[in-house]
């Protein structure tokens, strides 16, 4: 979703309330209405700009793994304060054709998958309403695997310092090229809400130090459906991902082995085949009480790959201007099953590790909304799992990772 004339945001209780719907939630910096109008009048498309940003400081306290946002960071933070896991900035430009159509362009600049942050073009799209209950969106599109996952990197808009890396930490597809139709209907004195998506992937991600694995052309589709009663909002979500490109196993394996390894373990194969990310998501907004509960599976075809489950539950509770919040997240794999020539299989064992977890947080931490559209927030992670649990993390150092990992996070977020 994206900020337009209709739906600027008036308070923070106005953010709160749309965030669990999934929107984009930035301040609008619009042309005077008088002047839109003149500029109409005159075959001049209105234009409104938009802004969010986060400043953050985050540290661990263990030099054998490292935390990130999310698998799209190469690394994170150690034992030294480092900024890169949560500092961003984006821009948007919106352009009203007419009261029915809109463009929408913004530019994010945060740290990504090859260690820069050079701006990149997060969405890029024409969107034009049929009717108030039907829109068709054509361009770069952000993806919504999961409840709230849209607005994930508007760090105002979430309620915590980031969202839950056990839940959202694998979603390494921020957009795709392509179109999404979006259906809104009254049902039984609610809002149901139905979304269709389809598209390809440009980007790339981290696949071990120094080595990305090429995303592009990965055939991405999916949908879910939205009910949203008085203070409830209820999602069930389903996403499928086709890759295109082949892992880099011979980049990473280079002169290690005698011969190519999947000639060997074809099974390892990640080239056309799929992964498919399913999700349920609860939320409650009422007064000063906000709690939000998820539940995903990711079942992937390549053995490259174990499937996982996860979920978290955080609850918060709005004091005036201090918001505090409470949270437990859970991620776990399913066993690994070694396939192919047995003479691979120490190889094979290594490649598939990477890709364990078996861990749950702890979240305490607290908001502070010090004046309009800027709030600090505070939050402590205790991250407890078994030394195997590798995957939400980076630079890990095996034989000295014990599973355990707390960190402390300071944030300013800003939206203008």
């Amino acid at each position: 979703m994206f900020i337009t004339r209709k739906n600027r945001p008036r308070s923070f209780d106005w953010l709160w309330k749309n965030a669990t719907a999934g929107a984009l939630f930035c301040l609008s910096l619009s042309t005077p209405v008088a002047q839109a109008q003149d500029s109409t009048a005159a075959g001049w498309s209105a234009v409104s700009l938009h802004g969010f940003g986060t400043l953050g400081f985050t540290r661990g306290d263990d030099d054998n793994a490292e935390l990130v946002r999310d698998l799209s960071q190469p690394n994170g933070a150690g034992t030294h304060w480092a900024t890169k896991v949560d500092s961003l900035l984006g821009v948007q430009a919106n352009i009203h054709f007419s009261t029915a159509t809109e463009g929408v362009v913004q530019l994010v600049s945060r740290y990504h998958a090859d260690s820069t942050y050079r701006p990149e073009v997060t969405w890029a799209f024409v969107r034009h309403d049929f009717s108030p209950d039907f829109s068709l969106r054509v361009g770069r599109l952000g993806t919504e695997f999961y409840m709230l996952g849209d607005s994930r990197l508007v760090g105002y808009s979430n309620l915590s310092v980031r969202p839950p890396p056990d839940f959202y930490g694998s979603l390494v597809l921020s957009y795709i090229d392509g179109l999404d139709v979006i259906m809104t209907r009254p049902v039984a004195s609610g809002l149901l809400k139905g979304k269709l998506f389809a598209g390809q992937s440009p980007e790339s991600t981290p696949y071990a130090p120094g080595i990305l694995w090429d995303l592009k052309g990965s055939q991405l589709v999916g949908g879910y459906l939205d009910y949203i009663r008085g203070p409830w909002q209820f999602r069930l979500s389903h996403a499928q991902v086709r890759f295109e490109q082949e892992a880099p196993f011979d980049e990473l394996l280079q002169g290690s082995l005698p011969q190519p390894y999947l000639s060997q373990v074809p099974a390892m194969a990640m080239a056309g085949q799929s992964a498919r990310f399913s999700s349920l998501g609860l939320v409650f907004d009422q007064g000063p009480i906000n709690v939000q509960f998820m539940l995903n599976q990711i079942r992937h075809d390549s053995a490259a790959y174990t499937s996982t489950k996860a979920a978290y539950v955080m609850a918060a509770y709005r004091l005036g201007a201090v918001t505090p919040y409470l949270g437990v997240s859970r991620s776990v794999s399913d066993a690994a099953v070694l396939t192919g020539n047995p003479a691979f299989y120490p190889v094979t064992a290594s490649l598939v590790a990477h890709s364990v977890t078996d861990q749950h947080t702890y979240t305490a931490g607290a908001r502070w909304d010090v004046q309009k559209d800027m709030a600090l927030k505070a939050q402590v992670d205790w991250v407890r799992g078994t030394p195997a649990s590798v995957f939400l993390l980076k630079d890990v150092q095996t034989g000295s990772w014990d599973g355990n990992l707390t960190a402390v996070s300071l944030t300013l977020d800003f939206v203008f």
